[in-house]
């Protein structure tokens, strides 16, 4: 938040009536890029009908009214668990596709096209 919007907040003496994403995260005690996760298991939902990729605002009241339910943070902080569960994951299939043995090195490995034969040009390269 932007000094002179934190200033003016403090004078008002209340909370915005929309917050943006990283506020909520704020609210929630979670990161800013934990709230999509949240947006797509249905248990924060946005105002409006906002596109894909535009900026998303959340209801302040319903953000505070669902804190107060310990059932609901619960599945919050499960959603957040299995979300960066399955994003490891899908990060560690990634890197076992590598190349077990240490002495091939990683740059001649993935030199290689589809199927597994030498270009001519690689050819040329390896044997000279």
């Amino acid at each position: 938040m932007k000094e002179d919007q934190h200033k003016f907040l403090t004078l008002l003496g209340q909370l915005p009536a929309r917050l943006t994403a990283e506020q909520a995260a704020w609210v929630l005690n979670c990161q800013p890029h934990d709230v999509p996760a949240l947006v797509a298991a249905k248990l924060l939902k946005p105002l409006g009908n906002p596109p894909a990729n535009g900026i998303k605002y959340f209801a302040t009241a319903e953000v505070l009214e669902s804190i107060k339910d310990g059932a609901w943070l619960v599945r919050v902080s499960r959603t957040i668990y299995q979300h960066w569960q399955k994003k490891n994951a899908s990060q560690r299939k990634v890197y076992d596709t590598f190349p077990a043995d240490a002495s091939t090195p990683l740059l001649q490995t993935l030199s290689f096209p589809p199927g597994g034969k030498r270009r001519a040009s690689d050819q040329a390269s390896a044997s000279g």
